[in-house]
C-alpha cells in the first residue's frame, strides 16, 4: 500500500492496484496504490479512509478482462459482482447472504466481476460471461469498503485482455497503453 498526495474532502481519491496502472497519473490528485486482490485493495482503501479526512468520492482506475467478444475500451462499471465467493452455499448455512451484487452506478454500464483470481482460462472465461461483462481483482472489494464508509465510488475500467489463455502476455503487453488512457480519462473527467 503506498498513499500518494493527501486525501482531502473536496477532492477524490484515485485507488489502482499497480504502479504499471498509475505510472501517467499526475500528482494533481491522490493517488492509493492497494496491491492486486481483494485483500490488499479492501485493507488499503480501509486503512487510509479510517486515517482522517474522507475524499469527496473514489475513483477506481484499472484494467479489466473482458468476458465476452467485442468489449474493448474503457467503461464506467454499473454493478459489481464477487465471482469466486458461494454465496448460495453460505446463505443456506447462516441464513445470510455474502457476497451480494453492489450498484456502483444509476447509469447504464457493463457488470464487473471481481475475484483473486486473474482470470486466462477460456472455460472460467465462459462461466462468468454468463454473469458479467468484464472481469478485475479489486473492484468489487472496493465498492464494500466505500459503501460501507458511505463514500461514493466509480469504478473506470479499461479493457486490458479477453481473459482467456493469452490474457497474462496480453494484459504485460498492453498494461503501458492502458494506463495512458486512463490517465487520460482523469484529466478529462475530473480536472
Amino acid at each position: 500500500m503506498r498513499l500518494l498526495g493527501t486525501i482531502t474532502p473536496d477532492r477524490p481519491l484515485l485507488v489502482v492496484a499497480v504502479q504499471e496502472e498509475a505510472v501517467y497519473l499526475d500528482d494533481s490528485l491522490p493517488v492509493l496504490l492497494t496491491g492486486m486482490g481483494k485483500i490488499n485493495a479492501a485493507a488499503s482503501l480501509a486503512t487510509v479512509l479510517a486515517r482522517g479526512d474522507l475524499p469527496a468520492e473514489i475513483v477506481n482506475l484499472g484494467t479489466a478482462g473482458a468476458l465476452r467478444p467485442g468489449w474493448s475500451g474503457t467503461h464506467q462499471v454499473a454493478q459489481v459482482i464477487q465471482h469466486d465467493i458461494d454465496t448460495p452455499v453460505l446463505k443456506a448455512l447462516s441464513g445470510r447472504v455474502y457476497g451480494a451484487p453492489i450498484t456502483v452506478s444509476e447509469t447504464a454500464g457493463p457488470t464487473l466481476a471481481t475475484g483473486d483470481l486473474f482470470v486466462s482460462d477460456p472455460e472460467a472465461r465462459d462461466r462468468l460471461a454468463e454473469r458479467a461483462d468484464l472481469v478485475d481483482m479489486e473492484g468489487y472489494a472496493l465498492a464494500t469498503v466505500a459503501q460501507r464508509a458511505g463514500v461514493p465510488i466509480r469504478l473506470i475500467k479499461h479493457v486490458s485482455d479477453e481473459a482467456n489463455e493469452g490474457a497474462a502476455r496480453t494484459w504485460r503487453e498492453s498494461v503501458d497503453s492502458c494506463a495512458k488512457i486512463l490517465a487520460e480519462w482523469v484529466r478529462t473527467e475530473l480536472l
